[in-house]
């Protein structure tokens, strides 16, 4: 088996008291070192227990993503050896990632393979909780796509990626939308089948970043998303929902869980995961809670206005995090029940709310849409516009002022 441990050497170290970080890998008996090319100090590196603890500073988490890279490398070009039945060389290896020299045993590497390890490495940013588990389950499922596409109209196991043509990109995409078949549907729409393709791109170009291919063979794909108007609430369906006590706890609950996120903004992951330490008082005395998507890890700071406040203080003590949790498929099928007895004829999701908070809450109320960008941890406004969608209301009010004008 394959093991890679890290170490410094003290007595390398520069004018700064930094330490070179090396890497020792053993397999069978042999090993090899091979300098990192990253510093540290001695007391930073036996604080952090080796950059295994919970890190805080910047610098040191750059550090442990690099060192989390060169390990993935390393045992990436391991693995395809042994798969295919080459001679193991550590310092075979060891050259070829320093880019000195080319393995002999050129191995062709399979879409699959790829997957694997893509999706390997992002189980290890899951548990550092640097990505979110949702998006994890993305790339299984496209994972999972590609493997059933293989079997039925190809009859194999596998494909080498220099062996994808536009006619399998085609095949792919016709199989996707006309014959895949998922909890008794049949068929994927157009929009969830131009982000699976995202997704095998997205996979490919974490090959090329390992150099294991050269080329992204799903940039042929030009399928594009259809447009098309978020469902949110309007300010007297807001109203609805929240003058209306439920005798029934479970959408008590839920209806308070859906409220916060439609005053917040933020996803089913970011909410539920708040705690009082997200709370901070700014400088003028409002409060807001300070948080980063678990999705993008971009910072969403946003405002609590009173629903919210009043939301939590409702549940405060009575759980550690600002609301309760709830699964998101039970919290839909509740919120179908809740939208039934509130007169509401819209289909309810989780994420309904956060379009409700990108339109009515916030839009509709003059907040600029670059400040809704920056509440809703968007990387660009371009991904507001599709969520916030400009209201009637905005548009008489201006021409209002505008009609003002020629009286």
């Amino acid at each position: 088996m394959l093991k890679i441990i890290y170490f410094i050497k003290s007595e390398k170290s520069n004018k700064n008291g930094e330490c070179p970080i090396y890497a020792k890998i053993s397999y069978q008996g042999k090993s090899i070192t091979m300098s990192t090319g990253k510093y540290i100090t001695k007391e930073r590196w036996n604080f952090t227990s080796h950059l295994r603890g919970s890190l805080k500073i910047q610098k040191e988490k750059v550090i442990k993503a690099s060192l989390d890279s060169l390990a993935m490398l390393f045992e990436t070009k391991f693995n395809l050896l042994l798969k295919n039945h080459a001679t193991i060389n550590l310092n075979e290896i060891k050259i070829d990632i320093l880019g000195k020299k080319q393995i002999k045993a050129k191995t062709k590497i399979g879409l699959l393979d790829i997957f694997d390890i893509h999706n390997k490495d992002f189980e290890r940013k899951v548990s550092y909780g640097e990505r979110s588990p949702a998006s994890l389950q993305k790339y299984y499922r496209a994972q999972d796509l590609i493997k059933i596409f293989l079997r039925k109209k190809y009859k194999i196991e596998n494909i080498a990626v220099e062996k994808i043509t536009g006619a399998f990109i085609h095949n792919l995409e016709s199989f996707l939308k006309y014959e895949s078949e998922y909890k008794g549907r049949v068929g994927i729409q157009n929009n969830s089948v131009v982000k699976y393709f995202k997704t095998f791109k997205t996979v490919c170009n974490f090959g090329i970043k390992l150099d294991l291919i050269v080329k992204n063979p799903f940039s042929k794909y030009d399928g594009k998303l259809q447009k098309k108007d978020a469902t949110f609430l309007t300010q007297d369906e807001l109203n609805k929902i929240e003058e209306r006590v439920f005798k029934v706890e479970r959408l008590e609950k839920v209806k308070d869980i859906f409220l916060f996120s439609c005053y917040t903004g933020y996803a089913p992951i970011d909410a539920e995961s708040l705690t009082s330490e997200n709370l901070i008082c700014g400088n003028d005395g409002d409060l807001w809670i300070i948080t980063d998507r678990i999705k993008t890890g971009i910072r969403a700071n946003v405002p609590v206005l009173p629903p919210v406040q009043r939301i939590i203080e409702k549940y405060r003590y009575k759980q550690q995090t600002l609301i309760p949790k709830i699964s998101n498929q039970k919290m839909n099928a509740y919120l179908k029940e809740i939208a039934d007895i509130c007169g509401i004829y819209k289909n309810l999701t989780w994420y309904v709310a956060r379009h409700t908070f990108a339109t009515t809450v916030t839009l509709g109320n003059g907040v600029r849409l670059e400040n809704v960008s920056a509440m809703m941890g968007h990387s660009n406004i371009k991904q507001t516009q599709h969520y916030a969608k400009v209201l009637d209301s905005n548009v008489n009010n201006d021409m209002k002022i505008l009609k003002a004008k020629y009286k």
